[in-house]
């Protein structure tokens, strides 16, 4: 026994000292080189996946989001009968077969396969257990309202990359930078906790417009485009007093979810981007412009007579002969020969003075990518006849929202306002970030001035003058009409067939709650303003009236706004 106890002792002295050294070593000889293998094999470095802020109208309701999908990719070298699984994949996801086979003939350990799978696609996927594929988590841009506002909204590719509207102007902000980030796996390789910081998320960005204003607008814009089968169409709405963009759309549009598939003359925002001579809208410059400088007041006489008049080697006619008219009627029946005295009388610097105090000719800084200045001659490279043709809208290129600018300043007592579609921008948690705040605005013209164009921007869309088709029924709209000819590019000549058609103005007249103008490119079957875009005003503005609770002026109804006055 006790031959056997020191024996047994002896065993377990040595067992202890193995252990003891074989603890040392691992601990203190080697420590280093097994932490380095053990960190290999237990720590993995992954993308810190970026999530871009919202997107929200003014009332807070949600027009861009993310949804959370997978995207599918592949070892190539390691997929299990790549014919059978490229013929698989493709009845779930609706690829060719043949295209998905060139993915698991590629060269490398990793590539993609399909990009953000719907959830119900990647679990029929997952399902198949085909070997060699594996899923990540990821981001989609969701577009709720589909093409609403898709103009100011914009779009993103694929890897959530900006391209268009909002959020190509605002991507520094929606994004913020992803990085890296060490996670802990277990002996299978599963990740065993990820942590909030493996998301980050942008900022939220809040716009100025409307949802329920930009559907009104929508849906007038797509009955103008049925009804004259034009070939484009622009609407802008604005606060008048805060150049807040309440509603903007043209035709032909895009639904930013599948911008990719989208034509660029479908994503192009005529609204900032396409230049037009103005027509008749433009004869605010001129009329404006003669009452500043006091050349003229409300009951000057202008013989229009004769019906044309001669200005250089030009010869300007009114469309039907008018007789002797004062200075308001020149305006309300919209007389071209009226308005060309007028220019002969303000003369080139004045007038072109006048034009350029109202923004033409340069970007009005709207907060959208793409936006253009148009253009004006200085008044040295004038012809003869370019006083006269002018005066009346031609030999200037100008965007809609330039010329409805430039109607907000009648409405708002002279102020050229800085127009803009982001009101603020807060952070994830609310904080914010950024508001807008009106600077550098400067008067166009006086108070005074404003308020008489004003009345008689009010008799165009009564009875006599050219714009009545845009009266609203117990709310008075001042406004004016437009009919602009079209350069034919292959005669270098105006088009006999080809017009623009506009309306801009603002309502109610006295205490302007909106200031929108309509654009119709092409119209078939009428051709005037008042004819062709100013039902449309009519519609959208007694829509807009109704939907912002703005009351009768023929009523004591108590006033309940939502376009605030600021």
């Amino acid at each position: 026994m006790r031959k056997r106890a020191i024996i047994l002792n002896t065993a377990i002295i040595f067992g202890f000292v193995a252990v003891f050294l074989r603890l040392v070593d691992l601990m203190v000889l080697n420590h280093g080189r097994l932490s380095e293998r053990a960190n290999i094999q237990q720590l993995k470095q992954e993308d810190i996946q970026v999530r871009r802020g919202f997107i929200f109208d003014r009332r807070g309701r949600e027009l861009g989001v993310n949804l959370e999908v997978e995207s599918l990719y592949c070892n190539p070298d390691a997929v299990a009968s790549p014919q059978t699984a490229a013929y698989d994949i493709s009845r779930i996801t609706g690829r060719r077969a043949d295209a998905i086979l060139a993915k698991f003939s590629s060269k490398g350990k990793f590539v993609w396969v399909e990009r953000k799978l719907n959830l119900e696609a990647a679990e029929r996927i997952k399902k198949m257990g085909i070997k060699g594929l594996g899923f990540m988590s990821d981001a989609k841009r969701f577009y709720p309202k589909g093409r609403l506002a898709s103009h100011i909204i914009g779009a993103v590719g694929i890897d959530n990359q900006a391209l268009e509207g909002v959020e190509l102007k605002y991507d520094k902000f929606l994004k913020t930078p992803g990085g890296k980030i060490l996670v802990t796996r277990d002996a299978t390789g599963r990740t065993l906790s990820k942590g909030e910081d493996m998301e980050s998320k942008g900022n939220n960005i809040v716009l100025t417009i409307d949802e329920g204003l930009q559907y009104i607008v929508e849906k007038g814009l797509d009955n103008a485009m049925l009804r004259w089968q034009a070939s484009a169409a622009t609407v802008i709405m604005m606060n008048p007093f805060t150049g807040e963009i309440l509603a903007l759309a043209n035709r032909p549009a895009y639904d930013s979810n599948n911008s990719m598939n989208a034509k660029d003359f479908e994503k192009r925002n005529r609204a900032i981007t396409d230049c037009y001579e103005p027509g008749s809208t433009f004869k605010i410059i001129v009329g404006a412009a003669v009452i500043e400088e006091k050349e003229v007041n409300l009951n000057t006489r202008f013989d229009c007579s004769k019906g044309a008049i001669s200005v250089g080697n030009a010869v300007i006619h009114d469309e039907h002969k008018h007789g002797v008219l004062t200075f308001k009627e020149v305006i309300q029946k919209s007389s071209n020969v009226g308005s060309a005295m007028l220019g002969m009388q303000l003369g080139k610097e004045r007038l072109y003075k006048y034009a350029k105090r109202f923004g033409f000719g340069e970007k009005t800084g709207i907060d959208l990518p793409g936006e253009v200045s148009g253009w004006i001659r200085p008044p040295e490279k004038w012809s003869g006849m370019s006083l006269g043709t002018i005066a009346i809208g031609q030999e200037v290129a100008v965007t809609p929202l330039q010329i409805l600018r430039a109607y907000s300043a009648i409405a708002n007592g002279g102020i050229l306002i800085k127009p803009h579609v982001v009101s603020e921008i807060r952070s994830p948690d609310g904080t914010l970030i950024y508001s807008f705040t009106p600077a550098g605005n400067k008067a166009a013209i006086s108070r005074q001035t404003a308020d008489i164009f004003k009345d008689i921007l009010k008799t165009v869309t009564e009875e006599g003058g050219t714009g009545k088709s845009a009266s609203v029924e117990g709310n008075q709209v001042a406004g004016k009409t437009g009919t602009a000819q079209i350069i034919d590019p292959k005669t270098r000549r105006y088009s006999k067939e080809k017009y623009v058609s506009s309306f801009v103005g603002f309502v109610p007249a006295d205490n302007p709650m909106i200031a929108m103008i309509v654009v119709v490119y092409e119209p078939r079957g009428q051709i005037y303003g008042g004819v062709v875009a100013a039902p449309v005003f009519k519609e959208i503005a007694k829509q807009s009236l109704s939907y912002l609770n703005v009351p009768r002026e023929d009523t004591n109804e108590k006033n309940v706004l939502v376009v605030e006055r600021r």
